[in-house]
């Protein structure tokens, strides 16, 4: 049984010159692992992406409805930025 099976893609004229290249320059037998290997590459994306959210935003997610007091808001993010912000602008005029 075959493991691997024919198909048609179109791709922009930019990045059909692109596969061409990476087959040209030696660093592809053909076109078709070029675009092997770019769908492993967006596998591999994929997965970490997930891990990520799994493992890192459902993690905090959880922390923030265990502690919701613990969190402050976007908007006391951007005004304490401002004035950090503004602050170095100030430290750095006056030593200029």
């Amino acid at each position: 049984m075959r493991t691997t099976q024919a198909i048609s893609i179109t791709l922009p004229h930019d990045m059909l010159d692109m596969v061409k290249e990476k087959v040209a320059s030696g660093e592809y037998a053909s076109e078709s692992e070029v675009i092997r290997d770019g769908l492993r590459s967006l596998r591999a994306r994929d997965e970490a992406v997930e891990k990520w959210l799994v493992e890192q935003v459902n993690a905090a997610y959880d922390d923030y409805m265990k502690n919701p007091d613990d969190v402050i808001s976007a908007d006391e993010v951007f005004a304490e930025l401002r004035t950090y912000h503004a602050a170095q602008v100030t430290s750095h005029d006056d030593a200029v």
